[in-house]
């Protein structure tokens, strides 16, 4: 969810087919919200973590029992993870979206690639998941 901005529906919807190598890493298809589609670049680091899961049914990210992952399942693994590694208690599926957001414009993507890759129809939806860090100012991208 973190590496792609993805929404836990997202996730859980994912299958092996939908999963497609490309260079190092991997690109997905979407299926999102609105019955909108749309294709996300995946990390090299998450492309190798998801090519070592076992391929048990289309579902690439399965229960224990072997069914795929439900949205409540996934919100648990999430609290329990969080709690174990000491992130704050605000730490939920979309926490990493907006985190992913954040961290993805902090590191110089653009405003509009990052709508797409959200899968964001207005921009306005995209700037809600931006939060302004204290410690930046607009003067230090400015070469004076």
């Amino acid at each position: 969810m973190y590496g792609c901005g993805l929404r836990v529906s997202e996730v859980c919807g994912l299958t092996w087919n939908d999963l497609q190598p490309q260079g190092e890493g991997g690109k997905a298809t979407i299926f999102g919200k609105g019955d909108k589609t749309r294709v996300v670049l995946i990390p090299a680091s998450v492309w190798q973590q998801l090519m070592r899961l076992p391929r048990i049914i289309d579902a690439v990210f399965v229960s224990r029992t072997g069914r795929p992952l439900e949205r409540t399942m996934v919100f648990r693994i999430v609290k329990q993870c969080a709690k174990r590694s000491g992130v704050s208690e605000k730490a939920s599926c979309h926490w990493l979206r907006h985190s992913h957001a954040s961290h993805a414009i902090e590191g110089g993507c653009n405003l509009r690639l990052l709508q797409q890759s959200l899968g964001h129809s207005k921009l306005e939806t995209t700037e809600r998941y931006l939060h302004i860090n204290p410690d930046q100012g607009s003067s230090q991208f400015i070469n004076i």
